[in-house]
Formats: C-alpha cells, sequence, structure tokens
C-alpha cells in the first residue's frame, strides 16, 4: 500500500509536468497504475500473507516503472520523441533489478513467489520502453515487450507453459538485454542506427528464448503423458 501511495503522489505530479492535455494525463496514470497495481496484488494475494525485503526492493522498482509508464505510454498518442527523462527513469529500473536478488540470498528470503513477481516487474519495464521505443525505433519493437504477455496468455489456454523452467544463465542474459537494447535505442544523441542494431538483436533472440522454453515444457508433457 505504501507503494501504491507514493506512486499515486509522484505519478500524480510526473504526469501534470510532462503532459498538458488531460487524457494523455489520464492514459498515462492508468498505464502506471497497472504496472504497480499488479506488483502488489501479487503480493496480496499470497497464503499466508507476507512481503520479504527483496520484495519491497522489487516493489519499490515497480514504482519507478510505473513513472516510466507515466512519461512513456503516451507518446504512442503523440508520436513525439520521448524525452531523456524516460532513459532516466527506465536506466534506474534497469539498474535496480541488480538489488533484489543479492537482497533475497543475504536475508534468507528468496521465494518463488518473490521471483514470479521480480519477473513480472522485468516484462513490464521492457513494455513500456519498448512503446517509447515504438516512435523513436519502430512499432515493431512493440513486439519485446509483448512476448511476455503472449506467453502467459497462451498458458492460460495450455497448462503446462506454466509448469517452471530450470533456471538458464543465457535466458536471463536474453532478459536483461532486452531493457538495455531499448534503452539505447531511446538515449537522445546516439545514432538511430545503433537504436535499431540494439533492439534488431535483441528481440531474435527473445523469440528465441521464448520458443526453447515452448520446447522443453512441450517435450516435458509428452513424457508425463505417456508414463
Amino acid at each position: 500500500m505504501t507503494a501504491v501511495a507514493v506512486y499515486v503522489v509522484a505519478g500524480t505530479w510526473l504526469s501534470a509536468v510532462s503532459w498538458p492535455d488531460l487524457g494523455l494525463q489520464a492514459l498515462g496514470l492508468g498505464a502506471g497504475a497497472v504496472v504497480i497495481g499488479n506488483a502488489a496484488a501479487s503480493v496480496l494475494r499470497r497464503t499466508p500473507c507476507f512481503s520479504t525485503p527483496a520484495d519491497r526492493v522489487t516493489l519499490l522498482r515497480a514504482v519507478v516503472v510505473a513513472l516510466c509508464a507515466v512519461v512513456g505510454v503516451p507518446v504512442l498518442l503523440t508520436g513525439a520523441r520521448p524525452g531523456p527523462l524516460l532513459v532516466i527513469l527506465g536506466a534506474v529500473a534497469f539498474l535496480m533489478d541488480a538489488l533484489d536478488g543479492p537482497v533475497a540470498r543475504r536475508t534468507g528470503t528468496a521465494s518463488a513467489a518473490g521471483a514470479r513477481l521480480d519477473t513480472a516487474t522485468d516484462a513490464a519495464l521492457v513494455l513500456v520502453l519498448s512503446c517509447g521505443a515504438a516512435v523513436t525505433v519502430g512499432p515493431w519493437t512493440l513486439c519485446s515487450g509483448g512476448l511476455y504477455y503472449f506467453f502467459v496468455a497462451a498458458g492460460r489456454i495450455w497448462p503446462h507453459l506454466r509448469s517452471p523452467l530450470p533456471p538458464r544463465a543465457g535466458s536471463k542474459a536474453i532478459g536483461a538485454l532486452q531493457p538495455f537494447a531499448l534503452l539505447l535505442a531511446l538515449t537522445p544523441g546516439l545514432p538511430p542506427a545503433v537504436g535499431v542494431a540494439a533492439a534488431g538483436l535483441a528481440l531474435p533472440l527473445l523469440v528465441f528464448s521464448f520458443a526453447r522454453d515452448v520446447v522443453v515444457l512441450e517435450r516435458r508433457r509428452r513424457v508425463l503423458c505417456s508414463v
């Protein structure tokens, strides 16, 4: 609830500063509310309800991602290039991703629920940054932001896609590459070719990563069905 309150105060101020039009303000605030609302709900739905120190770090990062949404999502309607504020907030959220894991390990509070919250926050950051990059690079960058949600939606239809996967260093590296590449595409002053190349490299790798996960889960399902 503290994270939601911080977002309401900071997001309202930031939207008023960033967007003179009330419609754009409402769009940005609504997008950010979805981000922070989902993060808070993932904690409140736990049974029993608990929040670890690492969760609080992730919730703080979710607030920053929600503020990115306030700044970045409305550009889809305006078509204006996002300002440096989106890059600054996005970079802060990106760097904060390196904090919650060590905090969880140091405090001995690592959990599957915390990992899911962290993954969902990562995905929200990529989606928000892809909205900004859609203006600077092209609308195809929205595919980078939407793949995670497509995978989650597919899991609603085929439940075996929701099964846990073994941790892979390669998958983590590909996941970390996505926001970094989009931040390059959004950074003012960099040649456009750099942003196009970075985002163009990151997207096929992300497609490969998700496709590999689907293959692994499908093979596991067939093995279980044959037993």
